[in-house]
């Protein structure tokens, strides 16, 4: 596997080779294993995530033991719990590892350094910001209004390479659904050979 770099991470920003540097003195590269835990509920949050290579997922366990799946992060995403990472509150949901993956930790601390050394950085993560949020508020509506059919077309859609990494379960409490209507869904698919 080739190494990343920080063309790699902030894809489309130019830098010099003296801020080159700067911005890896910041980043933390680690090799977590699937399986391990990188956030839980109750702690604060200190650090963000890059996914150069692997699988990782955000998800919540309800009062009731019921688990809904928040976000999945695969090559070239972001994950953290960013309410709690931006105000300083506690997480309120898990971080765990799904697939073997190589990240990057950068602190919340360390990035706000390289705002002021860096300052293209700002804007790149102001836009990543910004596209973050619009699709989360676009995944709200389409909860509200799409069939479990149209939310499984979409999902692959945004993620092609996702099964391969996750199980049946993951994509089904993504999805807002149980696994016996994700089977459903997959074999009607399958009935009419419209599975991506």
């Amino acid at each position: 596997m080739k190494k990343c770099t920080v063309q790699d991470i902030f894809k489309g920003v130019e830098f010099t080779p003296a801020e080159i540097k700067i911005v890896e003195s910041k980043f933390e590269e680690l090799f977590p294993k699937k399986g391990d835990i990188l956030l839980r509920p109750d702690h604060f949050v200190y650090d963000q995530y890059f996914v150069f290579d692997g699988c990782l997922r955000s998800y919540f366990i309800s009062q009731t033991g019921k688990e809904y799946t928040l976000q999945f992060a695969v090559n070239d995403w972001w994950i953290s719990d960013y309410t709690a990472f931006f105000t300083g509150e506690k997480s309120i949901f898990y971080v765990d590892c799904i697939a073997d993956a190589v990240i990057y930790k950068i602190s919340k601390e360390s990035m706000e350094l390289l705002y002021k050394e860096v300052p293209q950085i700002e804007s790149f993560f102001r836009i990543k910001m910004e596209r973050f949020f619009g699709s989360y508020q676009k995944r709200i509506l389409s909860e509200l209004e799409l069939t479990a059919e149209e939310k499984y077309l979409k999902f692959i859609k945004n993620y092609p390479e996702i099964e391969k990494y996750i199980r049946k379960y993951h994509m089904a409490s993504y999805l807002g659904i149980t696994t016996e209507s994700l089977s459903r869904v997959r074999n009607d698919l399958e009935k009419k050979n419209s599975i991506p």
